[in-house]
């Protein structure tokens, strides 16, 4: 069973930055997507951000220009650096991996953006 583990969420003033990372427990194949995704109190899980095995990203319209999404194939890793954060961005981060097969959650990382 793959188990993915995020690490790097904390609290952090309103225009900081935190990394977050994702890896994985083992090595998967054949992954085609992995993504960032988030969910504040109260709200639905949204899409952050995603990357294509062919480094094709994607940006929810609320964090272009803040959020930089990047892998690294041969770890299985998956990053998210967030900049310029502000309070709206506060929620739990969830990476995701999809393969041709299957998908993975992890359990998520929380972040916390103080005014």
């Amino acid at each position: 069973q793959v188990q993915l583990v995020e690490s790097g969420g904390g609290l952090v003033q309103a225009g900081g930055s935190l990394r977050l990372s994702c890896a994985a427990s083992r090595t998967i194949f054949s992954i085609n997507v992995m993504g960032w995704y988030r969910q504040a109190p109260g709200k639905q899980r949204e899409l952050v951000a995603t990357i294509t095995s062919g480094t094709r990203t994607n940006y929810a319209d609320s964090v272009k220009g803040r959020f930089t999404i990047s892998r690294d194939n041969v770890n299985n890793t998956v990053y998210l650096q967030m900049n310029s954060l502000k309070p709206e961005d506060t929620a739990v981060y969830y990476c995701k991996v999809t393969t041709s097969a299957v998908y993975y959650w992890g359990k998520g990382t929380l972040v916390t953006v103080s005014s």
